[in-house]
């Protein structure tokens, strides 16, 4: 496989991809919503081997938009979709452009008879909406609790992956799927655009946290995601779905490796990880936007568990500790003036 195309290049992960991909000598193709916008910020053009990057125009609500942008590639990375914890339109603004642009990258890879592999970004949010107190999450796991009004974002995941897979078995295509699950993806960004997981770390120092509450998450690197997905390219005998997270770090945890990172940081420090703070916290929770509510009803006091052995054993996938991806995201947040020092 030579030429690899990329949705929503710009994209924090997407942009990680496109930089593994260029260093191991593919040609890429890259979709972005406004080309004259993606090349005044230059930070593509700026990776090494981006003269083997082509940037090109594609809508995921548009039909048919990514015909042309698939034809002569032998893969495609499909990254592009939105991440956004409160919407207005729940349906309009998050499952309608995850699930509809799926199907149409899906069929334009069809239709292009060239392409051998899909590999898709899905997430845990596909996996589990509430962590099980029986057991730890496997790719057999499929959240089955999200609607539009609880975790609306997770719905959106989940809806768009069982659409690919739908699509895969109903029109058998000449390609397979892999999907890779990441979870709370931090580190370096190519760009000052502020991503959702990074933009939590940044929270944090900000007091938009009340106290260390009771909450937990499995945290990776971008660069092991994008690394995730050229193994997932690269291994013939890849199947089915591979869950993307090393660590877990409670709250408690995630701060602690904040002030080693930021030692003048005002963090958070009044103890809400407890049961008495968290039954304050889910009835507090009722006075927050839909999604933060919905997610610390569906999360707070909740163990945390998951295997993450496949991953390891068939893409040979190992992941930086969660204190080092902590350590380079703040380092980022500082260089881009998202958080001081």
């Amino acid at each position: 496989m030579t030429r690899v195309l990329v949705t929503g290049a710009t994209g924090f992960i997407a942009a990680h991809a496109i930089a593994d991909l260029l260093a191991q000598g593919y040609d890429v193709r890259g979709t972005v919503r406004s080309r004259q916008k993606a090349l005044q910020d230059a930070a593509l053009a700026r990776l090494p081997g981006a003269e083997r990057l082509e940037l090109v125009e594609a809508d995921l609500l548009r039909d048919n938009s990514f015909d042309k942008p698939a034809q002569g590639c032998d893969a495609v990375f499909h990254m592009a979709s939105p991440y956004i914890v409160n919407v207005k339109d729940p349906q309009r603004d998050l499952v309608d452009p995850a699930v509809n642009g799926t199907l149409n990258v899906l069929n334009a890879a069809a239709k292009a008879g060239s392409v051998k592999r899909v590999v898709l970004t899905s997430s845990m949010a596909a996996i589990s909406d509430e962590p099980p107190a029986d057991h730890a999450l496997t790719e057999r796991d499929w959240n089955h609790k999200s609607t539009l009004k609880r975790n609306p974002y997770y719905f959106s995941k989940t809806e768009a992956e069982k659409a690919a897979w739908r699509f895969m078995e109903e029109a058998k295509p000449g390609f397979d799927l892999v999907v890779i699950n990441p979870f709370l993806t931090i580190g370096p960004s190519y760009t000052r655009s502020l991503n959702e997981s990074n933009k939590m770390l940044a929270d944090m120092t900000k007091g938009v946290y009340p106290g260390v509450l009771a909450l937990a998450w499995g945290f990776v690197d971008v660069r092991d995601v994008a690394r995730a997905h050229v193994l997932a390219l690269e291994t013939s005998d890849a199947y089915g779905r591979y869950i993307c997270s090393g660590d877990i770090l409670s709250m408690r945890q995630t701060l602690a490796a904040l002030r080693t990172a930021l030692p003048n940081a005002k963090l958070p420090r009044f103890p809400l990880d407890n049961s008495y703070g968290t039954t304050f916290v889910k009835l507090v929770s009722f006075t927050q936007p839909a999604g933060i509510g919905s997610y610390l009803r569906s999360h707070l006091g909740r163990r945390l568990s998951y295997d993450n052995g496949k991953i390891r054993r068939e893409l040979k996938l190992t992941f930086r500790p969660a204190k080092a991806a902590i350590a380079d995201a703040v380092a980022d947040l500082v260089k881009w003036g998202h958080i001081k020092a």
